[in-house]
Parts: structure tokens; sequence; C-alpha cells
């Protein structure tokens, strides 16, 4: 795999591309699951930005195998390079979520319109419009619970690799404490 762009280690520039991509899959996915007008509205970009992270995924993690070899070993690099091996499952888990809601939404946007009887019998102009559903109940209830999951666990996991990430590239640069007020003349 191509170790640096420029000069600069490629890790950094694809897990930059990746905690977009991914929270807002989980996003979309999410709001899909519970939503109906997003996910009819969203049509294809929940299971589109699903699969982008299915594939942002390995690349980060690959791309960050490479940097490891790079850099000084530390338990904290460790650690993150753990947490990031368990996001793959997840992002999956939400590309399922996605394209069981993608369709739903299909199905939902060509559901054929009907005409409800409306309350008063009496005035025909008062009529409701409803929607005669061709999508299973089961695979509504599929979609909608996975997508819940999968979202949930993959924002957690980003949250959790994210912080390891921080610690691990920022633990020995940040001083615990304040800079003195004044800057560096003593003043």
């Amino acid at each position: 795999m191509l170790d640096t762009i420029f000069g600069l280690p490629v890790h950094p520039l694809i897990v930059h591309a990746t905690t977009v991509v991914v929270p807002a899959a989980a996003v979309t996915v999410l709001l899909s699951a519970v939503w109906p007008r997003f996910r009819r509205w969203a049509a294809w970009m929940p299971l589109a930005l699903s699969v982008l992270a299915v594939v942002l995924t390995p690349l980060s993690t690959e791309s960050g195998e490479s940097l490891e070899r790079h850099v000084e070993h530390s338990d904290l690099i460790e650690t993150h390079s753990q947490l990031a091996e368990g996001l793959l499952p997840w992002v999956i888990g939400l590309a399922v979520a996605a394209a069981l809601l993608f369709v739903v939404a299909r199905r939902e946007r060509g559901a054929v319109p009907t005409v409800a009887p409306s309350a008063s019998a009496a005035d025909p102009t008062d009529e409701t419009p409803a929607r005669t559903s061709l999508v299973p109940r089961w695979l509504l209830v599929a979609g909608a619970v996975v997508g819940l999951v999968a979202a949930l666990g993959t924002t957690v996991q980003v949250v959790r690799i994210g912080h390891s990430g921080a610690q691990a590239a920022w633990s020995d640069s940040v001083s615990q404490t304040p800079a003195p007020a004044g800057g560096d003349d003593g003043n």
C-alpha cells in the first residue's frame, strides 16, 4: 500500500475521510430507520455512505498498520490499533441495514395511493389519502432494528477509536499545565 502522499503519511489523510463518512453514514441510517419521510427522501444516500464507509475502513486500518511500522511502539498505539480492527463488522452491519432500509424506501415510494373512506359519508369531497403498503412489516422492523444497533455501535466505536488515536498522537506533545500568560518573554 502507498505509505505517503507528498511526503505525508497516508493514514491521517484517509482517517480524516473515514471520520467524516462513517458518522455521516450512521446518522443517515439512524434517521432512515426511525423517520419514514427522511427514508423516502434520502433514497440511496444512506446506502452509498455506508458502502463508502465499508471501503474506507480497511484502507484506514491498512494505512495505520503501515504507519505503525514507522513510529515507536507504545501501548497507546497498540490500543488504538486493536480498537480500529473492531470497526469493520460495525460498518458492514450499517451497510446491511442501509440496504434493507433502501428496499423499504423503494417499496414505500412505489406504494399505491388509495382513497380511504371519509368519516362523513354524506360529504364525498372529504376524502383522506392513504397509502397501501407494499412493505412487509418484518422487513421494516429488521431494517430499523439493525439500523439502530449498527448506527449506535458504529458511533461508539468511532469515538473510542478517535479518542485512542488522539491520545496516541498527542500524549507526549501536549503539556498538562497551561502556558504562562504573557508569552515567552516572561512578562
